[in-house]
């Protein structure tokens, strides 16, 4: 075979998304799909001195900057990625996804 013969890599562009398909021709994202990534669930954020901070005690009540019932935030490493809601399962809190954000809406809240 003669290097114009050669077959060239299958390297998506920037508009197509990689195939999640281990059969697909082309690079695979299977390799990524075991990572863990932090996930951080905000429900509100407030400020505080530190004098504040070192009188907190067992029962103490911290108020925030958000109404009951005010969608959370999901962070997934650093970025907005979903708002949810508060749920109870049993005796232990969940969030339930309502929203996925699109990255105009995380970059116009920023």
């Amino acid at each position: 075979m003669t290097p114009e013969e050669t077959p060239a890599a299958v390297k998506p562009t920037a508009n197509e998304p990689l195939p999640l398909d281990p059969a697909a021709p082309g690079p695979s994202l299977e390799a990524l799909l075991d990572v863990a990534l932090p996930i951080v669930i905000e429900i509100g954020r407030t400020n505080m001195t530190l004098q504040e901070v070192l009188q907190l005690g067992v029962g103490s009540v911290v108020q925030l900057d958000r109404a009951v019932g005010e969608p959370v935030d999901i962070y997934v490493s650093d970025r907005r990625l979903a708002q949810g809601e508060i749920v109870l399962m049993g005796d232990q809190f969940g969030v339930r996804i309502t929203r996925i954000l699109t990255s105009t809406q995380n970059e116009a809240s920023a």
